[in-house]
């Protein structure tokens, strides 16, 4: 099944310990587009101004993306410009130029409001209330958020949160919405407040699911290559929504195996800057690495016998 995927096409520049680029594409729609593209068709609405370069266009066409939803505006292309420290879960930003991302009102066509699974990527909470709006009988619905909205927008992301299936969040943003330090607490207030689902993402050291009855631990990947973790959360994103949609399974065990593939998805990309890793990334390459997901994560039940059992 496709995939319907709304929010922001950037313009990054980005300084790590590795090295700086200038003008690489970025934004949260694009890199979920292309981890999610491995798995299935994406149709991907977000605004980009005169000035977005034809080859970054091509790039997401050659990724299973479905381009012909883009909104083309008067102006410039948003632009992210920042840089990390040794500690690469701590982005600095430098400056942000909104730019054509103002004008932003998209108008779902026809097709698109029929989408079955829809992925609301970091963006203004009141454009994601407007998709929602205009949706018809999705299967399932994903969204994520940042702290910037969490700080400006928190009514309409409580709004958001309300009418979704699946809220992605960071774990500094899932203390600051909830105002408590205590991440499993917060997921429970969370919760209450509608969401049927919450993904804590946790940067190198995983990823954690809550629902009302249960709860799952994702390990992550033993990294030695890290290069750049921009747009790490939304590739998780992408990887995860991505396969359900393929997969057609929204049961616990196909959510777990998609948040595996998620969290693949997102080792892969922090490999390289920007696009680099995913453009040369195999499917085979996906399928050994979470067979390593994997082996590194079972292990047998104890029994109370290896314990002196009484």
């Amino acid at each position: 099944m496709n995939v319907l995927m709304v929010g922001t096409i950037a313009l990054d520049t980005v300084e790590t310990p590795f090295g700086t680029k200038t003008d690489i594409l970025g934004g949260s729609s694009a890199h979920a587009a292309v981890a999610a593209g491995f798995f299935t068709k994406i149709s991907i609405v977000a605004p980009v101004g005169e000035d977005f370069p034809q080859e970054y266009l091509d790039l997401l066409g050659r990724h299973n993306i479905d381009t012909s939803k883009l909104v083309k505006l008067n102006g410039k292309t948003f632009r992210w410009s920042g840089y990390y420290e040794f500690d690469m879960n701590q982005a600095h930003t430098k400056e942000t130029q909104l730019n054509v991302l103002t004008e932003f009102n998209p108008q779902l066509d026809a097709e698109s409001r029929k989408a079955e699974y829809v992925f609301l990527a970091n963006l203004d909470p009141d454009i994601q209330l407007k998709i929602l709006d205009q949706l018809e009988s999705p299967k399932l619905v994903a969204a994520d958020t940042m702290d910037f909205w969490i700080k400006s927008k928190r009514k309409a992301l409580f709004e958001v949160i309300k009418r979704v299936d699946y809220m992605l969040i960071n774990e500094g943003e899932v203390r600051m919405l909830m105002e408590t330090p205590n991440i499993p607490l917060a997921a429970r207030r969370l919760l209450k407040l509608g969401a049927k689902a919450v993904i804590i993402k946790k940067g190198e050291h995983g990823a954690l699911l809550f629902k009302d009855d249960d709860h799952f631990s994702v390990p992550s990947y033993p990294q030695e290559m890290f290069k750049d973790p921009t747009g790490a959360g939304d590739s998780f994103a992408g990887g995860f929504i991505g396969y359900l949609a393929k997969t057609d399974d929204i049961s616990d065990g196909g959510v777990r195996k998609a948040l595996i593939i998620g969290s693949v998805m997102a080792s892969f990309n922090i490999e390289d800057f920007s696009m680099d890793r995913m453009k040369i990334l195999k499917k085979h390459e996906i399928i050994d690495r979470f067979g390593e997901f994997a082996r590194f994560s079972k292990f047998d039940a104890l029994q109370a016998i290896h314990l002196g059992g009484y």
